[in-house]
């Protein structure tokens, strides 16, 4: 057991959703009264997604070419890689950095002075959830979680901005609103169909009187005015409007419901309590099963899925052409029925 660590430098993920997963793991090191110091290396794209809350004073912003530089720079003596990359594992051995902590996956075993060794089956890795594996991690720096649910920050004056500019274009903040956010960076395979959002989302307008609003990251402007375009009940394009990830978390922050494709939002959802629908195709369940109160996984079991790919290699994309809308308007009645119990 390693006693004190005089620097520990921790290579964020580098996918929305992994990072607020990690945020747990994040918080707990900063506060490790066995860690002298602790620097977060984390993409400046991803960055934002860690303001405004106790890990921005810890944070160091970089691109990809320039963490080795970043390492040799910081020159600590251990390296907690939470990224399962073999990338990152060779830039921290690289680096000279002498403890290295980090899962054994992607060939990188042999880079790191503690691992952890995920569970197999017939030879193949078990699928366990992240949030798990991620604290699993943590634990070979003697770093100890009291819970594994994922907590983000927004400031104030943020949130009164997202506000206003929903009123501008005509949001009924009071009333309350969904958001919506259809598009997927892993790829084509997780995408739900534009028309079947829509009606979803007019659907939940219907019935539950909520207002929906859609949203989603640049160069995601064409799938965000399709799902507008096909709405019936006025669903509110953010295509035009300033769309960061900081403006993503003020703008979920104050949602009734997200509804989601299987993509980061979906933890951003989660790390501010807010009842969220996940449609999920190609993914396996079991990575993400965690904060699982207030959010339901919609998808279908087929003979061909899981198949973790990001275009359908079979070209019919039945995992996600196959999920009917009113599935999606039956989860998010439970989700926000479970959310009014809490309350």
């Amino acid at each position: 057991m390693i006693e004190t660590l005089e620097h520990l430098a921790i290579c964020a993920p580098n996918w929305v959703g992994d990072l607020a997963m990690a945020t747990p793991v994040l918080e707990a090191a900063v506060a490790a009264p066995h860690v002298e110091r602790t620097t977060i290396l984390v993409r400046k794209h991803l960055a934002p997604l860690l303001a405004d809350g106790p890990l921005a004073p810890h944070l160091r912003a970089h691109s990809a070419r320039e963490e080795a530089a970043v390492l040799r720079e910081l020159a600590p003596d251990a390296a907690l890689l939470l990224s399962n990359s073999f990338g990152s594992a060779w830039r921290a051995w690289k680096a000279g950095v002498k403890w290295r902590f980090g899962s054994a996956l992607s060939g990188r075993r042999w880079f790191l002075t503690h691992a952890v060794v995920p569970p197999s089956r017939d030879g193949r890795r078990a699928p366990i959830p992240t949030a798990h594996l991620l604290r699993d991690v943590a634990g070979l720096a003697g770093i100890t979680l009291d819970s594994i649910h994922p907590r983000l920050y927004v400031r104030d004056e943020l949130r009164e901005r997202n506000r206003a500019t929903l009123r501008e274009l005509g949001v009924d903040i009071e009333r309350g609103y969904v958001v919506c956010c259809p598009g997927a960076a892993f790829g084509a395979a997780k995408l739900w169909p534009a028309d079947r959002f829509a009606a979803a989302l007019d659907r939940i307008h219907d019935e539950l009187g909520f207002q929906a609003v859609v949203s989603g990251g640049p160069g995601e402007e064409p799938l965000i005015g399709a799902v507008s375009a096909a709405s019936r009940r006025g669903a509110i394009s953010l295509g035009k409007t300033e769309r960061n990830l900081e403006t993503l978390k003020a703008l979920v922050a104050d949602a009734r419901l997200l509804v989601v494709g299987d993509s980061g939002p979906r933890w951003v959802a989660a790390a501010f309590d807010v009842p969220c629908v996940t449609i999920m195709g190609p993914n396996i369940p079991e990575l993400t099963a965690t904060s699982l109160e207030l959010a339901e996984v919609v998808r279908i079991d087929l003979e061909c899925s899981p198949c973790m790919e990001r275009v359908c290699p079979l070209g019919h994309h039945r995992c996600m052409q196959g999920i009917p809308v009113e599935s999606v308007v039956d989860a998010a009645k439970r989700v926000l029925a479970r959310a009014g119990a809490c309350a």
